[in-house]
């Protein structure tokens, strides 16, 4: 991956063998690009109150930000011996909104975590800072899940049409970029999924309606084939980009899905064992505050795999300096 130049590392619990640093470091070196990793330590509580009065609450915050801090210097000299020069901080406050103010103040252009661990497997894969990010971050956010396997198997980048919204079509080339310098460096199976339905269909065959069902299937396998040509067309544009030895190394895999694509797009990254999904997250631009669409969310919340999820570049984040 050729594109980042600024990335951003967020220290996990288990930092010494993470997943997450691994990948940031590699990525670096791959790239050239400078690399920070940051750890948050949040506020004392104002309403904290302490049975043990050994030491008071500011002195505990403080020897855990310290502490915090040796880790990070540690994960420094580690990473030194690679020939890496990685910056270290710790940040107070809240995570995701630190995160985000770290991001605006040093103009980082990738954001890479570990996925929240989860106290029980009934809940979403991702964590309440990981869903912030992905809402609110204005650059591409890499959550990783922390079993994952060394090198991914299987790269799924999601595409959407909407004629409507410029700036949501926007995002499939840079998805299509990401997902193929993903495959290529992985050399991993690369697939394309677009979701499509027939507006209306259901209303259509009903017996209101004076259409046969030879009719209603003959619009229904026109709408299909009219997504099929304008996937066509977005990969060969991206062909274009991505060079002709790339796509003929990866042979992309693509997937014409029939449905809502926050029922069907998650079944086939599930029916895939996918790695890695790579997907644009934002609605629309230019309103602080209307960020994730529904199907984003809703397919984020049925999947287990890593994600790589970006932003179009007019996308403002509520989060301030």
């Amino acid at each position: 991956m050729k594109r980042f130049s600024n990335i951003l590392l967020v220290a996990d619990a288990a930092l010494e063998d993470s997943v997450a640093l691994e990948r940031a470091v590699t990525l670096a070196i791959n790239n050239q690009a400078s690399l920070t990793l940051i750890d948050i330590v949040e506020d004392v509580p104002a309403d904290l109150r302490m049975a043990v009065t050994v030491v008071t609450p500011q002195e505990l915050h403080d020897i855990v930000v310290a502490e915090k801090r040796e880790q990070l210097e540690e994960a420094v000299k580690s990473v030194a011996k690679r020939g890496i020069e990685m910056q270290a901080q710790v940040l107070v406050g809240k995570p995701f909104l630190e995160i985000i103010r770290q991001v605006l103040r040093n103009k980082h252009d990738l954001v890479i975590k570990c996925a929240e661990s989860k106290a029980s497997l009934k809940d979403e894969f991702f964590g309440s800072t990981d869903m912030h990010l992905l809402r609110k971050c204005p650059c591409p956010v890499w959550i990783i899940k922390t079993s994952e396997h060394k090198h991914y198997r299987r790269i799924v980048a999601a595409v959407d049409q909407d004629p409507e919204d410029a700036q949501r079509e926007s995002l499939n080339q840079p998805i299509l970029e990401l997902a193929t310098s993903m495959a290529l460096a992985e050399s991993s199976e690369l697939h394309i999924v677009h979701a499509w339905n027939f507006f209306g269909e259901s209303f259509i065959r009903s017996p209101r309606m004076n259409y046969t069902e030879s009719e209603v299937d003959a619009m229904v396998e026109e709408e299909e084939n009219e997504r099929r040509q304008w996937l066509q067309e977005l990969l060969d544009q991206h062909g274009v980009t991505a060079g002709k030895d790339a796509i003929d190394y990866l042979k992309p895999k693509f997937h014409l899905l029939e449905g809502q694509a926050r029922d069907v797009v998650p079944i086939k990254v599930r029916e895939l064992n996918a790695d890695l999904i790579v997907m644009g997250t934002v609605a629309r631009t230019g309103i602080p505050g209307f960020l994730m669409g529904n199907t984003a969310e809703s397919i984020l919340n049925q999947i287990d795999c890593s994600v790589l999820a970006i932003k179009p570049s007019g996308f403002e984040s509520p989060v301030t300096l």
